[in-house]
């Protein structure tokens, strides 16, 4: 229950990101190939959980399966606002993510059975779970290169952190290696982007404060200049 509450503020947490590009109607520097690997994390996990694959698991189908609608309507609003290029950049992987999981829950029906088909959708939902939790990579790059964390808001972090840390948990409880390894990476991941924050959030600030102060004595200086020509013949 820990773990759904915690996934579910980690799905929510991006509809302030999706309230500014819907508000400027542009993607702007954000990047939208997390949140199509989110969805295709969501459909196999959701799968994964179902009582034919494994037993014991239909929390882990049914806030899987509220993460795919949420993450599905996220991915459709970034398709709507993204510039051409990006766009069909988004679209193909979109397409392809479709493909991927409905190529998985056939072959895990038609061809597995038993445990072979949990090992299956297992390994699957694990590596695309890595996958999922890797794509924030580019946005690590984005960070380090613009010494801002403007793109990587702490809320979603922060949420990562307490998703993963639950589901870890749990996993551990219920000797789940596949939920426990990928959890696992993403924890580690979401400290990364938590330690990066911290790193880089008051150099924003202060970027800030230099720049009011730097046009503010250009103000100053400005309007000094003006008085001087009033006086002169």
């Amino acid at each position: 229950l820990t773990g759904n509450v915690a996934s579910l503020f980690l799905f929510l947490v991006p509809t302030y990101t999706f309230k500014r590009i819907i508000k400027n109607k542009s993607t702007e520097q954000f990047s939208g190939i997390p949140y199509v690997m989110a969805f295709l994390n969501c459909l196999l996990t959701a799968w994964y959980g179902l009582p034919f694959i494994t037993s014991s698991n239909i929390l882990v189908t049914t806030i899987n399966g509220t993460g795919a609608t949420i993450e599905l309507i996220y991915v459709l609003i970034f398709l709507l606002y993204a510039p051409n290029k990006q766009k069909r950049k988004i679209l193909a992987i979109f397409v392809l993510v479709l493909v991927a999981f409905a190529a998985a829950a056939v072959i895990s029906v038609l061809v597995f059975h038993g445990k072979n088909r949990e090992l299956f959708c297992g390994i699957a939902s694990t590596v695309f779970s890595i996958v999922m939790y890797a794509a924030p990579l580019s946005i690590i790059r984005l960070v380090i290169t613009t010494k801002s964390v403007e793109y990587m808001p702490f809320l979603l972090s922060f949420a990562a952190i307490l998703s993963c840390t639950s589901w870890f948990i749990y996993a551990i409880l219920g000797m789940d290696p596949y939920i426990g390894i990928s959890t696992g990476v993403g924890l580690t991941l979401g400290i990364v982007q938590l330690i990066l924050y911290f790193c880089y959030c008051d150099k924003k600030i202060l970027n800030k404060k230099t720049f009011a102060v730097e046009e503010s004595q250009q103000n100053m200086d400005n309007g000094h200049n003006n008085d001087v020509k009033l006086y002169l013949p």
